[in-house]
C-alpha cells in the first residue's frame, strides 16, 4: 500500500521556473505587432472636464491614436457589487472624481512615444468642492459626489438594538477606531494585452491579463460588451501578486480592448508604480465607533458597532465590505449574547477602495481585538483571562452568530494556549513589570489577538484529472499567483492515484483549456479548488479499478494501490501499470479521465491566537518589532511549507499596516504617499524573525477537511501589533492608538500622557447613522456564503 503524501513537506515544484528568471509576465509575451496603451490621469481630485485636446498627441512621432471617452464606445464599468446607481466609464466624459481617474488614452509603437504623446494632451478643469474625509461625506452639507444620489452614502443599513444591546453592564469601553486605508501594492502592477480576435477569429477577444480570476474577468468583458462568454478568451501568464486588487474588468481592459478592436492590432497596457499606487483599488478604509459592555466579572454583555466603509470615489466592493464581511464577522470567537450593528458605504473623492487581503475581516477582528483590550485594562484583567472567559467553546460547534456567520468548527483557547505557551508570556510579562519598575525609556509591550474568519464556501470549483502513460494532467479553475496550487493540487492526485509527484502536470489560467472556475480569492483554493481535483481524482481511481478488476479477473474492493499501479491485496505481481490502465481505457474508447464540480457544504472558519511582543522607545516613539508568534488553525494541512509561506506572507503585511503602512490624503484630494519614497512598505530587516505554529481542527465541509490560510495570519496579526505597542504605554495611561503606529504618533502620545492632556479614545459618530434603514428582520441562512 502507497503512503500518504498529504501533510508532509513537499517543496514547491512552481518555484525554479520563477527563481532562475524563466517566468513570463504580460510585458514579456511576445505578442507581433502590439501597440502601447497609456492613460492620462486627472490631478485634480473633483473637477467639472470644460475640455479634452488631443490633437497634438495624435501628431507626435509613433502614435497611432489618442482618444477621449467621445471617440470610443465605452460601456460602463461594473463593479463586483453594486450599492446604487453611481455609474463609471473607463475614461471620464464630464467629470472627475478623484486624482487618478483616466480622461483619455494614446496608443504608441514605443514606450518612449507614449510617454512623450501623453505630455501633450491638454485638459482644461473646474475645480468642485472636495470630500476627503468618510465622516464629513456622511454630513447632509457635505458636497455631493453624485448630485442626483442626494447624499455621499452609498448604501446602509441600521439594527433596530441600537444601546439596548449594552443594557445590564457595568462597564462600557468606547473607542473611535481608524482601520486606515492602505494601498494593494502587488510586485506586478495591473497589466493587460487585448488581441482583436483569437486562433481562427474563434473569439471576439483574446486578453493577456495579470488576474487572480480570468473566468471572472472573461465573465466581465462579455457582458461589458454583450458577448456570449465563450466568444472572449482570457489567459493569465505569470502573476505578480493580486491581494484581491486584480479580481474583475477594470476600467482600463474595457478601453484597451474597445482600442484593440477599433484598430484590429494587439493593444498592451501595463501599469507604472505611479499609477497602480493612485489607479488600482484600495483596500480596508473603514472609520469605527465600537462600544463593548461587559459585567464587572469580565463577561460580555454586548457590542454596539457603528462602522463606516470608505467606498472611494465610485460606490462598490470596498465601500460594501462595511456592510458585509465586516459585519458577519464582529462577533470573533466571542460569546455575545447582544450585538447591534449599523453600517455605511459612503462616497469620498478617494481612489475606490475594493478588496485586499482578507476583505473585511481584518477590519472586523481589529475593532474587536482592540476593544476588548481596552476592557481587559478597565477591569484590570490580564488580557488573555478576558478572552478565555469569553471564548465560544467547543462543544457549541456548529454555532451560527448573531450576524449569520455559520461557524463549522473551532477550538480558540487552544490556540491562544499554544500562543502565550510558544511566547513565554508569563517571562514577558516579568520582564515587562522589570523595565517599569526600572525607569526603562525601551518599554516592552505585549498584544494578543485571537481571531475566527470566513473562507472558501459559495460557488463551487470545476477540476479535471487525466491519467496519461506517462504521468497525469489536472486542470483546475482556480488561478495561481503564488500560492502553491500546482504543488498542494499534484500532491492530492499523487496520493489519490499513487503517481510520482513529477509526473503530475498542472493546467490553468486559460478559459479556453479549462471551461470554468471562481479563481483564486476568499483563501478558496485548496479547500474548493483541491476538494474538486481529489474528487475527480477518486472518480478515475474508480474507473481504474473496475478496469483493472476486470483484467485481473478480481473484485474491485481487493485491489490496492502498489506505486506504480493496482494490484490484488496480497498477490505480489498481479498488477496493471498505470500505462496499462491507459491502453485499456483506450480500447474501451474513453481516456482515463474525469472531471467534477465540487460543491462545498458551506464556509469554513479558519481561526488562531497572535502574540506580539514590541519595543517602544518612549524618548523617540520608535516602536521595534521584536517577535511575533502567529498559531494559525487552517483544519487539515496538506503541505506545512505552504502554510508557513502564507503565515509569513500574512502576518508581515499585517504588521505593516499596524506599523507602517498608510494611503493619505491631504483636504484638497492630492495623495500624500502616492509612491514609496512615501508609503512604507517594510523590507526584510523591518520585520522581526516570525514564529509559526498551528492547531489542527478539521472542517465537515469538504472532504480533505480543510479551511483557508491565505488571509489568516494579516486577520490576527495586526491587531496583535496595535495592542503590544499601546500596552508598552499603558501604564503612563494610554489607553488607544490609531494606526499606524509611526514614531511620530507614539510620541506624541508619550508626551500627551506625561502632560495629562491624552485625548478621549470615543467620539460620537455621525448623526446620519440614525437616518439609515432599519435592517431587516432575521439573516438568510446562507449568510456567510454570501459574503464569500
Amino acid at each position: 500500500m502507497v503512503g500518504s503524501l498529504l501533510g508532509n513537506e513537499v517543496q514547491r515544484v512552481e518555484d525554479p521556473e520563477l527563481l532562475r528568471g524563466r517566468g513570463s509576465y504580460v510585458d514579456d509575451l511576445p505578442l507581433e505587432g502590439v501597440l502601447r496603451a497609456g492613460f492620462v490621469r486627472s490631478p485634480i481630485a473633483h473637477a467639472e472636464i470644460t475640455s479634452i485636446d488631443v490633437s497634438a498627441a495624435r501628431t507626435a512621432p509613433g502614435v497611432v491614436a489618442a482618444c477621449t471617452a467621445a471617440d470610443l464606445d465605452l460601456p460602463v464599468l461594473k463593479p463586483f457589487i453594486e450599492l446604487g446607481d453611481f455609474p463609471r466609464r473607463p475614461l471620464a466624459t464630464d467629470r472627475v472624481r478623484f486624482v487618478g481617474e483616466a480622461v483619455a488614452v494614446v496608443v504608441a509603437d514605443s514606450a518612449a512615444a507614449l510617454a512623450d504623446a501623453m505630455e501633450r494632451v491638454d485638459v482644461e478643469y473646474e475645480p468642485l468642492p472636495v470630500t476627503v474625509d468618510p465622516e464629513r461625506a456622511m454630513d447632509p452639507d457635505s458636497p455631493r459626489q453624485f448630485p442626483a444620489h442626494g447624499s455621499n452614502i452609498a448604501d446602509g443599513a441600521r439594527d433596530a438594538a441600537g444601546a439596548d444591546v449594552l443594557a445590564g453592564a457595568d462597564v462600557v469601553v468606547r473607542a473611535r477606531i481608524e482601520n486606515q486605508r492602505l494601498a494593494v501594492a502587488p510586485m506586478e502592477g495591473g497589466a493587460f494585452a487585448a488581441v482583436p480576435g483569437g486562433p481562427e477569429q474563434d473569439y471576439e477577444i483574446t486578453a493577456y491579463a495579470s488576474t487572480q480570476m480570468p473566468h471572472a474577468l472573461r465573465s466581465g468583458l462579455a457582458a461589458a460588451f454583450g458577448w456570449e462568454a465563450e466568444r472572449v478568451r482570457v489567459i493569465a501568464p505569470h502573476v505578480g501578486g493580486a491581494f484581491g486588487g486584480k479580481a474583475g474588468a477594470a476600467a482600463e481592459h474595457l478601453a484597451v480592448v474597445a482600442l484593440a478592436r477599433s484598430l484590429g492590432r494587439p493593444v498592451k497596457w501595463v501599469e507604472t508604480r505611479s499609477e497602480n499606487m493612485v489607479a488600482m483599488p484600495h483596500g480596508r478604509a473603514q472609520v469605527q465607533f465600537a462600544e463593548l459592555g461587559l459585567t464587572s466579572e469580565g463577561r460580555i454583555v454586548g457590542l454596539r458597532a457603528r462602522v463606516i466603509g470608505d467606498a472611494g470615489a465610485y460606490a462598490g466592493f470596498g465601500g460594501a465590505l462595511a456592510l458585509g464581511p465586516t459585519r458577519l464577522m464582529s462577533q470573533g470567537v466571542y460569546r455575545i449574547p447582544a450585538l447591534s450593528y449599523d453600517g455605511a458605504a459612503v462616497l469620498t473623492n478617494t481612489t475606490p477602495v475594493g478588496a485586499f487581503r482578507g476583505a473585511g475581516r481584518p477590519e472586523a477582528a481589529a475593532m474587536l481585538e482592540r476593544v476588548v483590550d481596552m476592557a481587559a485594562v478597565e477591569l484590570g484583567l490580564d488580557p488573555a483571562e478576558l478572552r478565555r472567559r469569553n471564548f465560544l467553546r467547543p462543544e457549541e460547534f456548529p454555532h451560527t452568530t448573531l450576524t449569520g456567520a455559520n461557524y463549522d468548527s473551532g477550538d480558540y483557547d487552544r490556540a491562544l494556549t499554544e500562543a502565550l505557551r510558544l511566547a513565554g508570556y508569563e517571562q514577558l510579562r516579568a520582564e515587562q513589570a522589570r523595565r517599569r519598575a526600572a525607569g526603562d525609556p525601551r518599554a516592552l509591550g505585549i498584544g494578543l489577538s485571537t481571531y475566527v474568519e470566513i473562507t472558501g464556501g459559495g460557488a463551487g470549483e470545476f477540476a479535471a484529472v487525466e491519467v496519461r502513460e506517462d504521468g497525469a494532467t489536472i486542470k483546475v479553475g482556480t488561478s495561481a499567483h503564488g500560492q502553491g496550487h500546482a504543488t498542494a493540487f499534484s500532491m492530492i492526485v499523487a496520493d489519490v492515484l499513487g503517481l510520482p509527484l513529477e509526473s503530475v502536470e498542472f493546467v490553468q489560467s486559460d478559459t479556453a483549456t479549462v471551461p470554468r472556475g471562481g479563481g483564486t480569492g476568499g483563501s478558496r483554493s485548496l479547500q474548493v479548488g483541491g476538494s474538486a481535483v481529489r474528487t475527480a481524482a477518486e472518480v478515475v481511481l474508480r474507473r481504474a479499478r473496475d478496469l483493472a478488476a476486470d483484467r485481473l479477473e478480481a473484485a474491485p474492493e481487493d485491489l490496492e494501490l502498489t506505486g506504480g499501479g493496482l494490484g490484488v491485496a496480497g498477490v505480489p505481481g498481479v498488477e496493471l501499470s498505470w500505462p496499462e490502465l491507459v491502453r485499456a481505457a483506450e480500447e474501451d474508447g474513453d481516456p482515463l479521465a474525469a472531471d467534477t464540480d465540487f460543491v462545498p457544504g458551506g464556509a469554513t472558519f479558519p481561526f488562531g491566537a497572535h502574540v506580539s511582543v514590541v519595543e517602544v522607545d518612549t524618548e523617540t516613539g520608535f516602536v521595534t518589532p521584536l517577535r511575533h508568534i502567529a498559531v494559525d488553525d487552517c483544519g487539515r494541512v496538506v503541505n506545512p511549507t505552504i502554510v508557513r509561506g502564507q503565515q509569513h506572507g500574512g502576518a508581515v503585511q499585517g504588521i505593516a499596516q499596524a506599523l507602517w503602512e498608510h494611503m493619505s490624503y491631504d483636504e484638497d484630494g492630492n495623495p500624500t504617499t502616492a509612491t514609496f519614497a512615501d508609503y512604507a512598505i517594510p523590507s526584510a530587516a523591518d520585520v522581526p524573525a516570525l514564529e509559526v505554529a498551528g492547531t489542527v481542527t478539521e472542517s465537515p465541509h469538504n472532504p480533505l477537511g480543510a479551511k483557508g490560510i491565505g488571509e489568516s495570519a494579516t486577520v490576527g496579526a495586526t491587531p496583535a501589533v496595535q495592542n503590544a505597542v499601546i500596552d508598552a504605554l499603558s501604564h503612563l495611561g494610554v489607553r488607544h492608538l490609531d494606526m499606524p503606529l509611526t514614531p511620530q504618533r507614539v510620541w506624541e502620545a508619550v508626551r500627551d500622557a506625561r502632560a495629562g492632556t491624552l485625548p478621549d479614545p470615543w467620539r460620537e459618530p455621525p448623526r446620519a447613522f440614525a437616518d439609515l434603514p432599519p435592517r431587516p428582520g432575521g439573516v438568510p441562512a446562507d449568510a456567510d456564503e454570501a459574503v464569500v
